[in-house]
Order: structure tokens, then sequence, then C-alpha cells
């Protein structure tokens, strides 16, 4: 599939597995932030480890900024907090998930939430990666008016004879 975005901007995913208190489970993954650039670290590099902690350097992403989107990145940088979501998808390999996103969409970000196996978290935006976003808003956005669509009344002779179908017209 053809991406339609305009710009993209490559970025590092650092992943925390840490003990599960759980009979069910033994780690817990998810996302807790994301670099500007490509490190010369090869995906799944153990960047620091604890007793309870272990941090990873999943691999590369690219966040894609389509000029449709700009008042949703408009929202998310107006927040206060901007923030990044990063999804990730189980996989049946040595490491259990692989790098299924990460977008500045809010929300994109919440759409990833309905597949149901998939680890969704928001991280915080780099100021670099805030920095490219408001650049991108400034050239694309456009301000759209909300329009109430209204419903039509229905055309009660045709909803009666059942718009001339059933009686062979």
């Amino acid at each position: 599939m053809r991406s339609t975005a305009l710009v993209r901007i490559a970025v590092g995913v650092v992943v925390e597995r840490c003990k599960a208190r759980s009979i069910w489970v033994d780690f817990v993954w998810r996302p807790v932030s994301v670099f500007v650039g490509n490190p010369s670290a090869a995906p799944w590099t153990t960047l620091d480890t604890s007793a309870e902690k272990t941090l990873f350097y999943a691999g590369e992403a690219m966040i894609e900024l389509h000029r449709t989107e700009t008042a949703n990145y408009r929202n998310n940088l107006s927040s206060g907090a901007p923030a990044l979501w990063v999804a990730l998808r189980p996989v049946p390999s040595e490491r259990p998930y692989e790098i299924l996103a990460v977008t500045a969409d809010p929300a994109e970000g919440e759409a990833f939430t309905e597949a149901g196996s998939n680890v969704v978290e928001t991280v915080p935006m780099p100021p670099e990666v805030v920095e490219i976003v408001a650049q991108f808003i400034a050239a694309h956005h456009i301000e759209r008016p909300f329009v109430k669509r209204r419903r039509q009344p229905a055309e009660p002779l045709l909803a009666r004879r059942g718009n001339g179908r059933e009686h062979g017209e």
C-alpha cells in the first residue's frame, strides 16, 4: 500500500520488560520512550537491566504526518503534554512483540487498541518531534467549520409503496 504521508520522522522505540505479579504471565511488556533518529544498535538490544526491569531498544519506526489529520495533531500539541502512541503487535518469535506503529494522531492511537491483543501506550513526544509536528501544522492546517448534517424528511408515498419495486413497477 502506498503512503500518503507528506512527512516521515524516523524514531527509535524503547520497550520495558517487567516481572509480572501474576500466576499467568512471567513478564509485562510496554513501550516507555521514543527518540529521534536511528542508533547503530540492532533491534532488541538490551540497554539496561535491573532485578525487576529490563530496557530494550525495540527497533525503528516511522511517524507519518498527513495533512488531513492536522486538527488531531494540533489537539495533541495543545494538550499540555504532547504524546506519541506506540503500538506493539504480538508475534510468535524469540521476542514477543514487533513495532506496529508510532503515531502523533490520538484517534489513530486509540484505533490500535481495537485489536485487543496489541500493546498500546502513550509516551512523551520528544521536543524535536514537537517542533516538526508544529511546523507541519503551520504549513498544512486548513480550518474546516463543523457542519451538522440534517436528515431529509422521508417521502411518505414512497415509504408506503416500497419505492414501487413490490408491484413490478
